[in-house]
């Protein structure tokens, strides 16, 4: 066995025993989130009655109590199921109201995550993310127009989002074309995009008249988690899924891409389908995320530089690693935004906003060059 053969496994011995410590710790910082929003709020509980309420035979002993809440009413009458014994105010509190949003940020965590991990390699820039490349601007347009002149088609909130994702991608690349793409002109073609998307979704808010939809399209510029239920969390679990599968799957190609293109055409690889394809998966990544909980910015340019600055730039390890930073990082976000002002709840996008700003601080004074990976 040759010296560089025995350095590289050692390497990645390390690089495994660092994503373990990652995954150990971000799961920590989850549980430490979810026992202070489950525990925090307007209706006050001890520690222990939140656990309790977590534990309640009630909801655990019978299935037709989780059908129920987890499925809704309708779904469970269509099965046949009865209506289940009352719930004390405490465990309805817990189930219906506070677990479903840590849910839905378990999930957006690792949506944004995936989301700019996968175009920061298609790119091979460090900087980029769903903002960047005017995805999350797109998909945040899409919803605006139809919470202000198509009120009616909200239920279809996350097919809306990736839409609006996918046709602003879709003009970023007709920009970006020029006898093929390079990750220069797709960065540039993104902020672009995002400009302009940025532009009409402020003017639209001069076309609301009604004060309600005001402020609910507000909280999605802005981005929040607060009033997400089961209703959010089964609109997001099958698109999450599928996300994690795809880019797990996909994660060769991606550490391909990062040898350039001219390398990964002498390699075989088609590299035009293989990037729009694997931007196809973050656009429903991104659009997913922002279906649910609006426009939650720096989520996805922080979270895969944390986890690769621990395990490397393999991106079978990278991705692991934002399936367990993303939740972490946005779960904490959130109980600090349900904290900080409490009783006042401010949008967990402030908080990451003013996360993503010190962290560009921190990347500016730390590196001589950043944006190419």
């Amino acid at each position: 066995m040759s010296i560089q053969s025995i350095a590289a496994k050692k390497s990645e011995r390390r690089s495994r025993r660092a994503l373990a410590g990652l995954i150990a710790v971000s799961s920590l910082i989850v549980l430490a989130a979810t026992a202070v929003q489950t525990a925090a709020g307007s209706y006050g509980m001890s520690w222990h009655e939140a656990l309790a309420a977590l534990a309640d035979a009630k909801v655990w002993g019978d299935p037709t109590m989780l059908v129920h809440l987890v499925f809704g009413k309708n779904i469970a009458h269509a099965l046949g199921l009865g209506d289940p014994d009352a719930l004390s105010v405490t465990t309805l509190v817990v189930w219906n109201v506070r677990l479903p949003r840590v849910l839905v940020g378990i999930m957006v965590g690792i949506n944004l995550a995936y989301s700019g991990c996968i175009f920061q390699a298609i790119t091979r820039n460090e900087l980029a993310s769903p903002y960047l490349l005017g995805v999350s601007s797109g998909a945040g347009l899409a919803i605006i127009l139809v919470l202000v002149f198509f009120p009616v088609m909200g239920v279809h909130m996350p097919l809306i989002a990736m839409l609006g994702g996918g046709a602003a991608f879709f003009v970023v690349y007709l920009i970006a074309w020029n006898r093929g793409t390079s990750p220069v002109r797709l960065v540039l073609a993104g902020v672009i995009v995002g400009a302009i998307a940025g532009s009409l979704q402020t003017a639209i808010f001069f076309f609301i008249k009604d004060v309600s939809v005001m402020q609910n399209a507000m909280s999605w510029t802005t981005g929040s988690l607060t009033g997400c239920g089961w209703e959010q969390v089964r609109l997001a679990t099958p698109w999450t899924i599928l996300c994690v599968v795809l880019g797990l799957s996909a994660s060769r190609y991606l550490d391909v891409l990062l040898l350039g293109d001219p390398m990964a055409k002498a390699l075989g690889m088609p590299v035009e389908r293989v990037r729009f394809l694997l931007a196809a998966t973050a656009i429903l990544a991104a659009g997913a995320a922002v279906s649910v909980a609006g426009l939650i910015g720096f989520v996805g340019l922080i979270v895969p530089h944390i986890v690769r600055s621990v395990t490397g730039s393999s991106h079978r390890m990278l991705l692991v690693g934002c399936l367990f930073s993303g939740p972490a990082l946005l779960t904490s976000a959130d109980a600090a935004a349900r904290l900080a002002l409490n009783p006042v709840q401010i949008p967990v996008g402030i908080v990451t906003g003013i996360l993503g700003g010190v962290f560009f601080l921190y990347l500016m004074r730390r590196k001589q060059e950043i944006g190419k990976l």
